[in-house]
């Protein structure tokens, strides 16, 4: 454990959160650029859903493994490692549409091999934040750089759109490959001089797994808390993900309106943020976690039924404002109550709760828009699904609020 000391004079912290801050921002280019490319290019909405899917579904596949790894390896050196190949793989992205070769299928490939990359990145971050940030900077250091993920994830749709508008596809690509490749730098494992990892009995990376599912089970809590947040990404987040570069469709927008509405996502996650940075919640924080999920599908079922590109913008702010309450606390408490050793694979089994769903909700939504049913119709019945899921962990789960 790094010495105790202000947050914002913490320099490994400071390091951490200005390579989050790249990352971020090149990946939602990243997912904006290819999702204009899918939607305006290949002029297909199946195609919006399989490249998300292409994105996401290795990721889930390399997700347990990679908190396997995140244990037994520097946190720094697998961030930093990720981060090169991943620009390597926005640049060849950058050649292929500036040269006209990028087929769906070589888009698919490449979105594969990012997504599974990112596998490795996720659970070594979240995992090194407990190992440089004191138990009582917990909740401030996770909202910080929650916010700091969300301003990154304003500004990329953001400049994603000014560039398409501007320069072209290939230019938001080459600009994506820049903000990768400076948080490789940043997160160069000489700066951060992390300390050696714990010693931990050596086994196969198959009982290393075993050893962490065996953890979370024991735990009702990460259970509980594991079912909340596939609600939110399954019924909410993932479904929104595919779905507004479909709505910006239908209603005949524009990659600014489709900047607009991911930063306005980003702009109430960064208000939550903001807010949960500087009041810290000490009693009943499963409870704020399940109210959170609450307002969220409540909020997304109105999203919905809303006909107008200027209502839902403002309707995602709000979304956004809501999802914040269901993950800063429970990864608060997680890492609270995780032992460092096996850090890496509890967060990387949370990774996966949050986006394993994720694949079925952009099939889910891209399948039935290309069957002929309106986006909005599929919209409202994840809602109501997902809201007597989030109603029935209410009543059930009440060891949990009370945490």
């Amino acid at each position: 454990m790094y010495e105790s000391k202000p947050l914002l004079r913490n320099r490994i912290f400071i390091l951490l959160l200005i390579a989050g801050i790249f990352a971020v921002v090149g990946f939602s280019m990243f997912l904006t650029t290819v999702s204009w490319y899918a939607i305006s290019e290949m002029d297909s909405a199946a195609a919006v859903g399989l490249v998300l899917m292409a994105a996401t579904i290795p990721r889930l596949v390399m997700m347990m493994f990679g908190g396997v790894v995140a244990d037994k390896y520097k946190k720094t050196t697998i961030m930093f490692t990720t981060n090169l190949v991943q620009a390597c793989l926005l640049f060849s992205m950058y050649l292929f549409v500036a040269n006209d070769h990028l087929t769906l299928f070589v888009l698919l490939v490449l979105a594969g091999i990012f997504g599974m990359l990112d596998a490795f990145f996720g659970p070594a971050s979240v995992s090194l934040i407990p190992k440089v940030v004191p138990k009582r900077q917990l909740q401030r250091a996770n909202a910080i750089f929650q916010g700091a993920d969300q301003i990154s994830f304003i500004i990329g749709p953001i400049l994603a759109g000014l560039t398409m508008e501007s320069l072209g596809v290939p230019a938001s690509f080459l600009t994506a490959t820049i903000l990768v490749f400076l948080s490789a730098f940043f997160i160069f494992p000489p700066f951060l001089k992390e300390a050696p990892v714990e010693e931990r009995v050596p086994q196969s990376p198959w009982q290393d797994l075993k050893e962490g599912m065996g953890y979370v089970r024991r735990s009702n809590f990460l259970l509980t808390g594991l079912i909340v947040l596939i609600a939110l990404n399954f019924f909410v987040f993932g479904a929104l993900h595919v779905a507004i570069p479909l709505l910006v469709d239908v209603h005949e927008g524009t990659p600014m309106n489709l900047s607009y509405m991911e930063a306005s996502l980003g702009i109430g996650m960064l208000l939550g943020s903001f807010l949960l940075s500087v009041y810290t919640i000490r009693k009943r924080r499963g409870a704020v976690t399940i109210y959170g999920l609450l307002a969220s599908l409540l909020l997304f079922i109105i999203f919905s039924l809303v006909p107008s590109l200027s209502w839902l913008t403002a309707l995602l702010f709000f979304i956004g404002f809501a999802m914040v309450f269901v993950y800063i606390p429970f990864f608060t408490v997680a890492q609270e109550k995780t032992e460092n050793r096996i850090m890496g694979r509890v967060m990387s089994i949370i990774f996966l709760a949050m986006n394993g769903f994720d694949p079925i909700a952009y099939g889910i939504v891209a399948g039935f828009v290309a069957a002929g049913i309106p986006v909005q119709i599929v919209l409202f019945g994840l809602g109501m699904a997902g809201l007597l899921l989030a109603f029935f962990i209410f009543f059930k789960a009440k060891a949990f609020r009370d945490v």
